[in-house]
C-alpha cells in the first residue's frame, strides 16, 4: 500500500517521471561505456570477449538493480535512526523493515533494471554458447537469486546503520560497489578478493560462478565447480542472516533521545 501510494504520487507527473526513468537508464549506462570504450582499445580483458563481458555486466547489472529498486530506500536507515522518524514505522502494524523499503519508493530505478536487462539481451544474441536445458534454466535462477542476495546485503547494512548512522557509504561498498566488481571477468583481480567474495560475502554468487558456467569457463582457483548451482542456498542462508541482522539491530533502538 505505501509503495503504491508513492508509486501514484510519482504517476501523476508523468513526463517528469519518463524524463527521470530516460536520466537513470543513461546515467548508469555510462558503466557499460566505459567497458565500450575499453574494447575500443583491446581485444580481450582477462581473456574474456567483449561479449562475455556484457553477459557479466548484464546479469549482475540486473540483478542489482532489482534489488536496488526493492530495497534502495534502506540507504537512509542511517538518518532516520538519527532523527528518530524510525518511531513512526514502529507504532504502525506493519513489518518495519517492509515500510522502511517501501517509504519513498522511487519507480525511478527501473531504469537501471532496464538497462542491466538491455545489455544481458544483447550479449545473449551475439555470444557464442552451446545452450543446453540446464543453462537456459540457470539463467533466471542466476539472476533471480542474484537479487535477493544483493536485498540481503543491503538489509545487513542498514541494519549496521543502526549502530553507525554515519556509515552508509561503507554499506554501498559492498552493494554498488559489488555490482562494479561483478562487471568484469574474475581472472583479472587478486585470488584473495575473489576468495572474499566467494566466502566472505557472497557476491560471487550473483554472477560469476553461474555465469561463468554458462560461458563453459572454468571456476576461479580453488573454488569447486558445484558451487555455480549453490546460488539458490546461498541466496536462502543470506536472506536468513539478513533477518538476524535487522532484528539485532531493531532491537537495538532507542529513538533519537533528541
Amino acid at each position: 500500500m505505501v509503495a503504491g501510494m508513492w508509486i501514484r504520487s510519482t504517476m501523476t507527473y508523468r513526463a517528469s517521471f519518463a524524463l527521470t526513468l530516460f536520466t537513470s537508464f543513461c546515467v548508469t549506462f555510462f558503466d557499460f561505456v566505459v567497458i565500450l570504450l575499453m574494447f575500443g582499445q583491446v581485444q580481450g580483458l582477462g581473456g574474456f570477449s567483449f561479449a562475455e563481458v556484457a553477459f557479466l555486466y548484464g546479469t549482475a547489472g540486473t540483478s542489482f538493480g532489482i534489488a536496488d529498486l526493492t530495497m534502495g530506500s534502506l540507504q537512509r536507515m542511517g538518518r532516520r535512526v538519527r532523527d528518530g522518524s524510525l518511531d513512526m514505522f514502529l507504532m504502525r502494524p506493519a513489518p518495519v523493515l517492509a515500510q522502511v523499503a517501501a517509504d519513498k519508493f522511487a519507480l525511478r530505478r527501473l531504469g537501471r533494471v532496464a538497462q542491466g536487462l538491455f545489455v544481458l539481451v544483447w550479449a545473449l544474441v551475439v555470444l557464442d554458447v552451446e545452450w543446453t536445458a540446464v543453462k537456459v534454466l540457470l539463467l533466471p535462477v542466476m539472476v533471480v537469486s542474484g537479487a535477493v542476495i544483493f536485498a540481503a546485503v543491503m538489509v545487513v547494512g542498514a541494519s549496521v546503520l543502526f549502530w553507525a548512522q554515519d556509515a552508509a557509504e561503507v554499506t554501498n561498498a559492498f552493494t554498488y560497489g559489488g555490482n562494479t566488481l561483478l562487471q568484469y571477468p574474475p581472472v583479472i583481480f587478486a585470488q584473495d578478493l575473489v576468495r572474499g567474495v566467494v566466502y566472505v560475502v557472497p557476491l560471487a554468487f550473483v554472477s560469476w560462478l553461474p555465469a561463468l558456467y554458462v560461458l563453459g569457463r572454468p571456476a576461479p582457483a580453488g573454488v569447486p565447480s558445484a558451487l555455480a548451482f549453490a546460488s539458490p542456498l546461498v541466496a536462502l542462508v543470506a536472506c536468513v542472516l539478513a533477518g538476524w541482522a535487522w532484528r539485532a539491530g531493531l532491537r537495538s533502538y532507542r529513538s533519537t533521545g533528541s
